[in-house]
């Protein structure tokens, strides 16, 4: 079961979100295995992200990567909306 995840943490600059993009390109993490889609949305200068993960077990293993990289830049995730994917049309 595919679950989707919509994570607006404060703080998150365009800046900081390009920087946690490099390092978990560093890292080996920048397609993370078991995400399916990743957009990165910018409202009033703050970046708000949302992903679609195969399984809850992918996005936690994803985790271990990127909770320190976020610590690193000062920046709190909080606890992300979760929701089951029903459908999803590309295009």
């Amino acid at each position: 079961m595919a679950l989707a995840f919509y994570f607006t943490p404060d703080g998150f600059t365009k800046e900081k979100y390009d920087e946690a993009l490099k390092q978990l390109d560093a890292a080996g993490a920048g397609a993370p295995e078991g995400r399916s889609v990743h957009v990165g949305l910018e409202t009033n200068g703050n970046i708000q992200v949302f992903d679609i993960w195969e399984s809850q077990a992918a996005f936690d293993a994803f985790g271990a990567t990127l909770v320190p990289i976020m610590s690193g830049l000062g920046v709190d995730p909080g606890t992300p909306r979760v929701a089951e994917v029903h459908n999803v049309i590309e295009g």
